[in-house]
C-alpha cells in the first residue's frame, strides 16, 4: 500500500544475525515485497568504514553474517567488530575481543546496534547492547555505534532515498532506537504497540514519540489518509 501511494520506502535494520541476502529472504517468505536495495543495515556500513579508515576487524558476530565482511582484509586486527553474535557470546570469545582491544594503544570498538534486548517467539533476549558496554567497561573504550540509534545510520538511509528528514515518518517498535534515533536525526517517529513495546515506554523519561499506533497498518492508514 505505501509503494502503491508512491511514498519512498526504506527497511531500516538492525538485524546482525544474518546477512541482507537472507535476511530478506525471509521476509519475501513471508509475504513482503522487499528486495536488498531497499534495506539499510549495520553490517554493510561498518564494512564501508572499516575501508574508509584501512581498519581490519576481529568479528565478534554471528556466524551467518560472516559473509558481509568477506572482502575485508582481517589479518593483524586493529580493531573488534560486535555484532549480536548470539551464542557466538561465550565467555571464551568475549575474553578473545577483550585481549584485542585491550592490546591496543588505542582500543578501537565498533558495535552493530546498542540495543538491550529484543524479542522472538520464544520472549525476550539480550541483545549486542550488554556485551557492548561489558567490552567498554573492561577496556574503558567508547565503541562506535553502526545501526539504530546512531545519527550516521538514519543520515546514511535519508541519503539512500534523496529525502530531507522533515519529510520522513520512521515507524518501528523500539522506543530508544526506533524512536529516539529518528528524531535526533529531524524526523518524525510513530511507535507501534506491537513486538518488544512494552506499556511503560509510554512513560519513557526522554523520549515521546510523535503518536503511538497499535500496529503497522494503522500506521499506514493514518499515513495515507495525509495523502
Amino acid at each position: 500500500r505505501i509503494k502503491a501511494s508512491g511514498l519512498k520506502l526504506r527497511f531500516c535494520t538492525n538485524e546482525t544475525q544474518a546477512t541482507r541476502e537472507k535476511f530478506v529472504k525471509k521476509l519475501q517468505g513471508m509475504g513482503f515485497d522487499i528486495s536488498v536495495a531497499e534495506v539499510t543495515a549495520p553490517a554493510p556500513a561498518a564494512c564501508r568504514i572499516l575501508e574508509e579508515r584501512s581498519l581490519r576487524p576481529h568479528l565478534l558476530v554471528h556466524n551467518d553474517l560472516v559473509p558481509e565482511f568477506a572482502e575485508i582484509d582481517k589479518a593483524n586486527p586493529n580493531c573488534v567488530v560486535i555484532g549480536d553474535a548470539a551464542e557466538n557470546f561465550t565467555y571464551a570469545n568475549l575474553n578473545e575481543a577483550f585481549r584485542v582491544l585491550i592490546g591496543m594503544e588505542k582500543p578501537i570498538l565498533f558495535s552493530l546496534g546498542r540495543g538491550r534486548y529484543y524479542k522472538e517467539t520464544d520472549g525476550l533476549k539480550l541483545d549486542v547492547g550488554a556485551y557492548m558496554k561489558a567490552l567498554e567497561y573492561a577496556c574503558d573504550v567508547q565503541a562506535e555505534v553502526v545501526g539504530k540509534p546512531a545519527k550516521a545510520f538514519f543520515e546514511s538511509a535519508l541519503a539512500e532515498m534523496g529525502v530531507p528528514p522533515e519529510e520522513v515518518i520512521m515507524i518501528g517498535d523500539d522506543i530508544v532506537n526506533d524512536v529516539g534515533g529518528a528524531q535526533r536525526c529531524g524526523m518524525r517517529a510513530l511507535q507501534v504497540r506491537t513486538g518488544k513495546y512494552r506499556p511503560c515506554d509510554e512513560n519513557h523519561p526522554y523520549v515521546k514519540p510523535d503518536a503511538y499506533v497499535n500496529n503497522l497498518a494503522e500506521a499506514v492508514d493514518i499515513l495515507l489518509q495525509q495523502l
